[in-house]
């Protein structure tokens, strides 16, 4: 082998011992962007993980909310009952009194009726008694007559007369004593019925009195415990107040150690952000410089490859010079154009340039190869770049997110009444709270929700939170409609009826700000339970 082709081989060895160092190098490269990308997906499974579980505390917290709202509906439908049925206990006790003066009314039409009847009887005892004497009278003068007009018979007709009188008699007692008994007959069914009217009306006195009676004191047992009742709901209230102190200090001192978590994390990752951003700057820059360094050394073998073939082509021309003198005497003994010596000599005289065309394109080829790694190269870190800009932008909308919920510092100065149903311990703040619905109600904006409310949704829980003056703090969803455009209708109706009421000189003593906690429906209006 001719040194010149030697050095070529070492050269072009050289160059593919460069090239695999150099493809080691980028695959290294490659594999510690995989590796920092799957510890990248890691760390986002994680936070996924974790922000799932933070979601999902949170819907527990919804729910319990829920069942605490559910617990005070209940309270307030049985607070409700309560009062229907003592209403209807009173309603009961007017039907009560109703009755027995009803029953007063009609004793007295009784005694009316058996007044009249007795004055009836008396009449017509008294009837009887004057038909009888007239009876008598017309017997009487009948026989006067009789007597006038047989004056001559009656010492004939006296046995008879005699007779007849006292058939007369005996008739007439018998009528008297019949008139009599009948007269102690209906007597004594008069009496026997005024005795049963009197116990009937003396019976239904004892029942109603004794209605009454028991009336009142199942109103008296109402009464008591009602008032054990409302004693124990203020006293449940009350500790239902203090519990949701409780719970709003762990919150927010739990969102206090969330937010210094989160802001921890962000420093972390923008520091990890930053690391990688070092590294990965580190990483190019010795890219770059080990590029520049083959360049540099593809740049010096081909300058020696050149190098070399000037010496070959000088050599050859020197030795043709040296040659050329003794070509003439010597004709006979030149090779002929077609010999084999002749194709030698010419392959001989043509290898320099083909060699130099070989090695030009070799090193085209390379470069063309080295091109090909450097793009993919540069394609794989803009990705892994735009990974990374993608998880930093995420990580500022989460801290964005998170600053949003979070109340603000000053919230936590302020006096907050809060009333989750229809009952409380103030009643400034309940009917506050009424007045805050009815307004809302009876304002003309259902127009706003009307054609969001057509999609299926479920009732929205929103706290609405009003100053002193009358002036909107906030308006939160504890449970969203799950339609953004309800969601944003609800915020706009509850802000386009602003100012509210100012809170009256009592509420203000107690309170800065009112939270109002209210379940919406739509029907053919808007609803606030």
């Amino acid at each position: 082998m001719a040194p010149s082709d030697a050095a070529m081989e070492q050269a072009r060895q050289a160059q593919q011992a460069l090239a695999a160092q150099r493809l080691l190098r980028e695959a290294q490269a490659l594999q510690a962007a995989e590796q920092r990308l799957q510890e990248a997906q890691r760390q986002e499974a994680l936070r996924a993980e974790a922000a799932r579980v933070e979601a999902a505390r949170a819907e527990a917290a919804r729910e319990a909310s829920a069942r605490l709202e559910a617990l005070r509906a209940e309270a307030a439908r049985e607070a409700a009952a309560q009062a229907l049925a003592i209403q209807q206990e009173a309603v009961r006790q007017e039907a009560a009194r109703a009755d027995i003066a009803r029953l007063e009314v009609e004793r007295r039409e009784a005694a009316q009726r058996l007044a009249a009847q007795q004055a009836a009887e008396a009449q017509e005892a008294e009837r009887r008694e004057a038909a009888r004497v007239e009876a008598q009278r017309q017997a009487q003068a009948q026989q006067a007559q009789a007597r006038q007009a047989l004056e001559a018979e009656r010492e004939a007709a006296a046995r008879a007369e005699e007779l007849r009188r006292q058939e007369a008699a005996r008739q007439a007692a018998a009528q008297e004593e019949a008139a009599r008994q009948a007269a102690q007959r209906q007597e004594a069914a008069r009496q026997e019925a005024a005795r049963a009217e009197a116990a009937r009306l003396e019976a239904e006195q004892r029942w109603a009195a004794a209605q009454h009676e028991a009336a009142r004191q199942a109103a008296a047992q109402a009464a008591a415990a009602h008032a054990e009742a409302v004693q124990l709901e203020v006293e449940r209230m009350a500790a239902a107040q203090q519990e949701a102190a409780r719970m709003a200090e762990t919150g927010r001192l739990e969102a206090e150690r969330q937010a210094a978590a989160r802001l921890e994390a962000a420093e972390r990752a923008e520091a990890e952000r930053q690391a990688r951003e070092r590294q990965i700057a580190a990483q190019q820059e010795a890219d770059r410089q080990a590029a520049e360094q083959q360049a540099a050394q593809q740049a010096a073998a081909q300058q020696a490859a050149a190098q070399q073939a000037a010496a070959l082509q000088a050599a050859e021309a020197a030795g043709r010079a040296e040659t050329g003198p003794q070509a003439a005497p010597q004709g006979a003994g030149a090779p002929a154009p077609g010999s084999p010596q002749a194709g030698a000599a010419q392959a001989s005289a043509a290898s320099p340039s083909t060699r130099s065309d070989a090695a030009g394109s070799e090193a085209a080829r390379r470069e063309a190869e080295r091109l090909a790694h450097e793009a993919l190269r540069e394609e794989r870190l803009r990705a892994i770049g735009r990974q990374l800009n993608e998880e930093a932008d995420r990580r500022r909308e989460a801290e964005a997110a998170a600053a949003r919920e979070t109340p603000p510092q000053y919230w936590q100065t302020l006096r907050r009444g809060r009333i989750f149903g229809y009952t409380d311990a103030s009643e400034e703040l309940v009917r506050y709270a009424q007045a805050f619905a009815y307004k809302v109600q009876q304002n003309m904006t259902f127009e706003l929700v009307r054609e969001a409310a057509k999609q299926r949704h479920q009732s929205p829980v929103v706290t609405v939170s009003i100053r002193a003056d009358g002036t909107v703090e906030s308006v939160r969803f504890v449970v969203p409609s799950g339609v953004a455009e309800i969601d944003e209708a609800i915020r706009e109706i509850v802000r386009s009826q602003a100012n509210y009421p100012a809170f009256s000189p009592a509420l203000a003593r107690e309170f800065d700000v009112v939270e109002i906690r209210r379940t919406w429906s739509f029907d053919t209006s808007i609803r606030l339970h």
